[in-house]
Formats: structure tokens, sequence, C-alpha cells
């Protein structure tokens, strides 16, 4: 049963490779890197292309103008070859263990949809704070109120699920917007409860800024979900409440 794994890149020439040689050393199972290059300017695409003509598990896609990463993530998923979907940035890591583990947990249980830990690094790799989920089975409802779901942790299920399904095309909240749009159809999804991965934050990332991430959170609500005004604030509070837990140094 193959997996997919999906990497949108954007200028990564500095650590494309790296992540693309620890997939390769790491996993033995049947799997394809699906790197979606979105319109690089530096040598990105020249080092995928050096992997792509050695192993035909590696799977380069060329985006013709830069396009974002909801873009790139859906292109991915668009071409995936594999029942299983998982998702990482091109500056984010998993460890060794992740896949197999996830996968040995999806199995067992039949889940369609999972998740799991991970731990902020800075850009020098060290680690700067760990995130455990808050709770381990979330439904639409809970996600409205906070992303407990890292991008870089999640795994898909297609032949559970159904059918693919992909993200809005937003600038910010476009995993948010695809898992919310899979609980729709599934009752939950479910969280195996061990920190497997690593997320890089970067000085100047849209991903820190707060301000930001509110008005993006609020326009998921009412321009993607169509909630009324009301309940939008609603959720918008439990929304600001998690945030100020999310940007402490652990939760």
């Amino acid at each position: 049963m193959k997996v997919s794994i999906l990497i949108p890149c954007y200028n990564e020439v500095g650590t494309i490779e790296a992540i693309i040689n620890k997939i390769k050393n790491t996993i033995s199972y049947d799997h394809e890197i699906v790197v979606i290059d979105d319109f690089s300017t530096d040598g990105s695409v020249k080092i995928v292309e050096s992997f792509a003509v050695k192993d035909e598990r590696i799977k380069l896609i060329k985006l013709d103008s830069n396009k974002g990463p909801a873009s790139a993530r859906n292109r991915g998923i668009k071409e995936a070859a594999g029942r299983y979907i998982a998702f990482l940035d091109s500056d984010d890591l998993w460890h060794e263990e992740k896949l197999y583990k996830q996968l040995k947990f999806m199995k067992k249980n039949h889940y369609a949809f999972t998740y799991t830990g991970f731990e902020k690094i800075n850009e020098s790799g060290e680690v700067i704070g760990t995130v455990f989920p808050y709770k381990e089975e979330v439904c639409y409802y809970d996600l409205l109120k906070s992303n407990h779901i890292g991008c870089l942790t999640a795994m898909i299920d297609l032949k559970i699920l159904g059918h693919k399904m992909y993200m809005p095309d937003i600038k910010k909240r476009q995993d948010q917007g695809l898992w919310l749009e899979i609980l729709k159809e599934i009752d939950k999804a479910y969280c195996l409860y061990e920190i497997l991965g690593q997320y890089r934050i970067r000085e100047g990332s849209i991903s820190v800024n707060k301000i930001d991430n509110l008005k993006y959170q609020w326009k998921l609500y009412r321009n993607i979900e169509k909630i009324n005004i009301v309940k939008s604030f609603y959720y918008m509070t439990f929304y600001a409440f998690y945030g100020m837990r999310k940007y402490s140094n652990s939760f």
C-alpha cells in the first residue's frame, strides 16, 4: 500500500536535498516522494531533478508560476498515486519512525485520518517547544475552535475516505480548511500521541504573525465555512484562547 509524501518547495536549496535523503534512507516500504516546485528561482529544481533521474519513486512537478502552498499541495494531491497521503514542508522534519508508526496505528484501527505531536525548532534546528495536541481525537466542531492538526503530522487514507479532497486556495489556513472538509464526511481524526516531527519556525514567517493569523482565521469561518457572524465570534474566542497557549514555549 503506497504512501505519497507531498513536499511543496519554494527556494529551498539549503534544505530540500537533506529532506529527500532522509526520507530515502529511512523508509523501506512502498512510497513515492512528490516534490511540487512553486516556481523556485534558486537551485531547488536542479537538486530534485538529480534525484528524480536516479530514482523513479521521486517525482518532480514544476508549476509555471508562483501560486502559493495551497495550489502546490493540491497539485500534489491530484498527482499522488498512493493510497495514503502524508504532508511535509521542505523545511520541516520527521522522526525516522514517523510514517511506520502512523501507518501501523491507522491500519490497526482502520482510521481514515490521523495526526501526531511535534517539536518546534528554530532556524538552527534547536528545539524551542513541544506541541502535544490538546485532544486525542477531534471532530469538525473541535477543529473550528483550534487547528489541532499540524500539517506535517497529518496522514489520510484515501481508500477509506473514498475520494481525493483539496485545500481551499487561500494564503493561510489552507490545511485547516482541508481538515474541516474531511471531517464533514467522517466522524473524527485520531491522534497517535507521540512526538514524531519537527516544525521549523523562521524569523519573519507568516505563521508567527498573530494578528494576521486572526484575520485569516476569521476569513476561514466566514468565507470558506460560511459560518454566521455570531457563531464565528464564538469559535474565534476559542481560537484566541488556544492561540495564547500555542505561542508559549510548550503546551
